[in-house]
């Protein structure tokens, strides 16, 4: 219950943070490029919209736009619409026409007002101060107008080239329309293709826009994408003006020095002219693409919410599940966002897929520290059971398989018991019968792990090592008789400190033998103890009942292994409860191996002084 109610609080500040990143736009900067990729692919441009561009190749054969005379714009004019039946539907000049030149400004103005299908631009000039709206939204306010000179004005449409610049520099979002001395103004792509309906008897689409009048591009092109063509070779004849039939035709700066070109959010280091951003904004008005920001309450709730969920589900399912679902939530959330603004609602896309790979992680590094925890217990249970420079060794390489059930192995069996006592707990308390018993279980386990035995079980005052289970064991055989060496020279260290404190004294009688044996797991489902049955094990205990205090018994099977190792007294054949033949057995005195202990290798007990430790090793 307390980890579920954990998981549920971490889910809930996932979802809480998406919730606040995604209403506040908190990482607008981040966002902006990721929504220019997701919402902003290439759809292709309209083949009826072209550019007639004011590039290096006109300005070189014309001179300085500064310098050129309006003739040239009513030359261009005539010749596209020349022949009535094969002429452009419309044409825009995104120039600015401020002022008088010469006497053919009125030339330009009227082949303007003759074709009836010309649009040029004017441009707002906005306050510094943004003023509140009836419903209390800050909007910019229109300060003034540059209007192209006056018989221009009224000889054709007229619309404002303004567009608006994200805090990137991007231009990302227009506003269709603005107020101007009371009337509407349409902006000079909406003019245009409003006289593209009205020469075409085509009914406008309706275009959304937000709580301040704004609606967001939805780029079809790529600088350079829509057609092209000089305006010099045009006004030299080199383009049949047929070319230009039933299509919109744009004007405007094709040349970087012009100082007309914008940041564009499919531009990558690219930037985009003026025209050319005319041109997708046309083209928007003409399928009906232009979005608006939904509403980050709802859509912050609803992604908050998904991030919580796939939090929740992070912490309770394997890795590759979590990464599966991963991949399905924020493919989800991509795909709903793109379908979105494809349907007018453009939304905030980062937040939700930024916070659910930092969930992921989190999760992936709670497990990381949760399973290495259950490690750690691991490793120190088996400590408890088996030698500890065993286990190091064993986490080491990462190998923790022991099979489940029963497995036959070569091992080594060593049983340990206290001789006198009985007789020594019935004089004693049953305090200092306890402090006794663990101080010898103290020197038995220590002086098994020394020698890298797994510590089977303590049976009342009987203590069973194994050697070579449940891991292998270089030597195993050797080592158990060296732990059974141990335990009985500890043993006289621990007599004489007995002997002072409680005027009693205890021995130790260890029966070592070695073969096959079955050793795994025994018991039920839900009480397991992992052991070695067989033979080898009931052999050792018979021999460890014969041994006498001090002693050390082995079996012929054991020293025909060691014989050349260990120095021995022959004990003879004796019989062994429970079976059919006797055994020979050795008493074994030592080993002809030198060893050096050190003080961290020698078996020690708790209540054995300085002076004491020193006899021991002594001896």
């Amino acid at each position: 219950m307390k980890k579920w109610l954990i998981i549920i609080g971490e889910s809930i500040v996932v979802g809480f943070l998406v919730f606040v990143l995604t209403f506040f736009n908190a990482l607008s900067s981040f966002d902006y490029i990721a929504k220019d990729h997701l919402y902003q692919i290439p759809r292709g441009i309209d083949n009826k919209i072209k550019i007639i561009g004011i590039d290096e190749a006109t300005l070189e054969a014309l001179g300085p736009i500064q310098t050129w005379s309006r003739q040239v714009y009513a030359d261009l004019i005539g010749i596209l619409n020349q022949n009535p039946d094969a002429k452009p539907v419309v044409i825009g000049f995104d120039i600015q026409f401020s002022g008088h030149l010469d006497e053919c400004d009125e030339a330009f103005a009227l082949a303007a007002s003759g074709s009836d299908n010309v649009v040029t631009v004017c441009q707002l000039i906005y306050s510094e101060r943004k003023v509140r709206d009836d419903a209390g939204h800050l909007i910019p306010q229109v300060e003034n107008v540059a209007y192209p000179y006056e018989e221009l004005r009224h000889a054709c449409r007229i619309g404002y080239s303004n567009v608006a610049q994200d805090s990137d520099g991007t231009v990302r979002r227009i506003r269709p329309s603005e107020k101007v001395d009371g009337d509407t103004m349409p902006m000079f792509s909406e003019q245009m293709y409003l006289t593209y309906c009205e020469k075409t008897g085509t009914t406008p689409n309706e275009i959304v826009t937000d709580k301040i009048g704004q609606s967001l591009i939805n780029y079809s092109g790529k600088p350079g994408d829509y057609e092209y063509i000089s305006l010099i070779d045009v006004l030299d004849g080199k383009i049949d003006p047929r070319a230009f039939t039933g299509s919109i035709v744009l004007v405007g700066a094709y040349a970087p020095g012009m100082q007309d070109n914008f940041n564009v959010p499919n531009g990558g280091s690219r930037q985009m002219f003026g025209v050319e951003v005319h041109a997708n904004i046309l083209q928007s008005y003409m399928q009906g693409r232009f979005s608006i920001n939904g509403d980050p309450v709802l859509f912050g709730v609803l992604f908050g919410l998904l991030a919580a969920l796939l939090h929740i589900a992070f912490r309770k399912t394997k890795i590759w599940k979590a990464v599966v679902l991963l991949i399905v939530g924020i493919g989800a959330e991509v795909a709903i966002c793109v379908w979105l603004n494809n349907n007018g609602t453009a939304v905030n896309v980062i937040y939700m897929p930024l916070l659910s790979v930092i969930s992921f992680v989190y999760s992936l590094a709670f497990g990381y520290f949760l399973e290495k925890r259950k490690r750690r217990k691991v490793i120190n249970a088996f400590k408890k059971y088996v030698a500890p420079q065993v286990v190091d060794e064993i986490a080491k390489k990462g190998d923790f398989t022991i099979k489940l059930g029963g497995e036959n192995r070569d091992i080594a069996v060593l049983f340990v018991d206290i001789r006198g006592f009985t007789t020594m707990s019935e004089a004693l308390s049953p305090e200092e019968v306890v402090q006794i018993l663990n101080e010898y279980l103290d020197l038995t386990t220590k002086s098994i792990f020394k020698n890298s035995g797994t510590l089977d079980k303590f049976v009342g005052d009987a203590t069973m090592a194994v050697f070579n289970s449940p891991f292998d064991l270089p030597d195993y055989e050797f080592k158990a008789v060296e732990a059974a060496l141990d335990i009985v020279r500890g043993g006289e260290a621990l007599e004489k400190v007995l002997l002072e404190k409680y005027g009693r004294t205890v021995g130790f009688g260890v029966g070592v033998h070695c073969g096959p044996a079955v050793v795994g797991n025994v018991g039920c489902e839900f009480r397991m103890d992992f052991t070695a049955i067989g033979d080898t094990v009931n052999t050792a205990a018979r021999l460890e009942a014969n041994a006498k205090k001090g002693q050390v018994l082995i079996s012929d099977t054991l020293y025909e292994r060691l014989k050349d190792r260990i120095t021995v007294n022959p004990v003879g054949e004796i019989p062994l409860k429970g079976k059919s033949q006797g055994v020979f057995v050795y008493e074994v005195t030592g080993h002809t191996e030198t060893q050096v202990l050190t003080s961290e290798d020698a078996p020690k007990t708790d209540v054995n002084s300085e002076e004491e430790t020193k006899d021991t090793k002594t001896e």
